[in-house]
Order: structure tokens, then C-alpha cells, then sequence
């Protein structure tokens, strides 16, 4: 059956997905668009329901997405709705005709081992979401394993987040935590911390990384506190030749994760 009504129960429901205290609450987002919700159904996202506006939704790649969710989650809901409920829905320029409402994967800081990846990212109260999109999606490019989300970051599950992600929302692992616990965590088990400041003792080029470590990155405002730099086993910095006092969060955590991958393939 077709949902035309705006105030039907379910489309009411995933609209409040747009507030992050409600995403809090049920431990779910929504994601929309072809790419996004194909890299759900492909990567094994946990989809607890599938929206599909069939006047808009013309893609076959979309459509097969579909048909395979559902077949690998028979109980999986699939709800078909007007343009104009859809359109309620989307809070894109051109929207695609489907989306997924998924449950949101956290794990806890103890439970978490660096492996043979390249490291993971630390970010200290990053307050964009656009940034935390991008440092995930940077992450996932260079094979990093997740990023950790210290005390009142912005929420990787926003909106600007998600689209931001380009879909690295569902291949990056994910953990909140105080910046105490990371201490803790870091020292049980022998990890190394980069931090990065303009008053950084070594170049960033001309260091020696030893993995396994952790990047910690300073919030766009005010960087890393005096605290959290001489907890870091290494600062280093990124030259500034003009008049620019900074970089942005994620360009700059870019540039790191890139030297990184340099060194741990040398």
C-alpha cells in the first residue's frame, strides 16, 4: 500500500531521525540516495527498514539493492510512499526515491585492538559534522580501522555527516569516549599517541611514526590543550607559509593520515 500522508505514524517516525537526541535515543539514522543506501545493503548494514518512492526510484542498481536486502533480511520492512512524502523526508537537492533507516554501530574503547591497519583517529570535540564526514571518509581511504569520538563531539550519524561520509559511515568502526578512558586505554595496551600543533616539536614529514598508534586531533576551535599534548608520546606540526594560522580539521587530519600511509608502506 502506498503512503501518501505526511502524518502517517512510520514517516513521522524517521523524521524525528533528524533530531540527534532523538538518533540518541533509538539508536538508528537515516541515510538516503542510491549511494548511500546501496553501500548499506552491500557492506551489511543493519537496515531496519527500507523507504522506496516509486515515482521517483528508476535506478536498477537501486532496485536490485532492494531486492537484495530483502532477501537476505526476510522480516526487513520495505515501504513504498508518494513524491510528496518523500519529499518530507529528503533533505537533498533532487532527491532519489530511496532510503534506509539503519541501525548505528558504536563499540567500546576496552574492546578494541590495533590489528595490522594503519592506525585509528582520535578526535577531540570536532563540532562540524561535515568534518567528522570527511575525516571518516579520508580514513577509510588510506585503511585506517575507525575513529574515536572524544566527550561532546558533533554526531557522525548527521545528516551533513552521512553525506559527507560518502559511505565510510559503514566501514569505519566507530567508539565514544573520554579523553581519560583513551589515556587508560593507550597505556594498558603499550599504543602510541600523535598529537599535531602549530608548536609542534618535529615537522610532520620529517618524523618517525611507529605503529601502532593513534592520531589525535585537536578540536577546530582550540586544537589540543596543553593536557593532551604532553600526553602525546609525539607532536608534530604542519608548515604554515602564509598568512593562515591553521587548517581546517579535515584537511589537516588528511595530510597526517596520508604521511602515515606513506611510512607504514615504506
Amino acid at each position: 500500500m502506498l503512503i501518501t500522508s505526511r502524518s502517517n505514524l512510520a514517516i513521522k517516525t524517521i523524521r524525528s531521525l533528524r533530531d540527534r537526541k532523538e538518533r540518541d535515543r533509538a539508536g538508528l539514522f537515516f541515510v538516503e540516495g542510491i549511494r548511500l543506501v546501496v553501500e548499506a545493503v552491500q557492506t551489511g548494514a543493519d537496515i531496519e527498514m527500507m523507504v522506496v518512492a516509486p515515482e521517483l526510484l528508476k535506478s536498477q542498481v537501486a532496485l536490485d539493492a532492494v531486492a537484495s536486502a530483502r532477501q537476505s533480511n526476510r522480516e526487513l520492512t520495505v515501504i513504498e510512499v508518494s513524491l510528496d512524502v518523500f519529499e518530507s523526508l529528503s533533505q537533498k537537492d533532487g532527491p532519489q526515491g530511496i532510503g534506509a533507516v539503519v541501525r548505528q554501530r558504536w563499540e567500546p574503547l576496552r574492546q578494541v585492538r590495533i590489528g595490522d591497519e594503519l592506525c585509528w583517529v582520535a578526535l577531540d570535540e570536532p563540532q562540524d559534522p561535515g568534518n567528522v564526514g570527511t575525516i571518516l571518509r579520508t580514513a577509510d581511504a588510506v585503511g585506517c580501522a575507525g575513529v574515536i569520538l572524544l566527550d561532546h563531539s558533533a554526531d557522525p550519524y548527521d545528516p551533513a555527516a552521512l553525506r559527507a561520509s560518502m559511505g565510510a559511515i559503514f566501514t569505519q568502526r566507530l567508539v565514544r569516549a573520554r579523553f581519560d578512558d583513551l589515556l587508560t586505554w593507550k597505556q594498558e595496551n603499550d599504543y602510541r599517541l600523535v598529537g599535531t600543533s602549530d608548536r609542534g616539536s618535529t615537522d610532520f614529514r620529517s618524523a618517525t611514526f611507529c605503529f601502532p598508534l593513534v592520531l589525535l586531533m585537536g578540536s577546530e576551535r582550540e586544537g589540543l590543550s596543553v593536557d593532551q599534548q604532553v600526553a602525546c608520546d609525539m607532536m608534530v606540526r604542519l608548515p604554515m607559509k602564509g598568512r593562515s594560522d591553521s587548517l581546517n580539521l579535515a584537511v589537516a587530519t588528511g595530510v597526517m593520515l596520508y604521511e602515515l600511509l606513506y611510512q607504514f608502506e615504506k
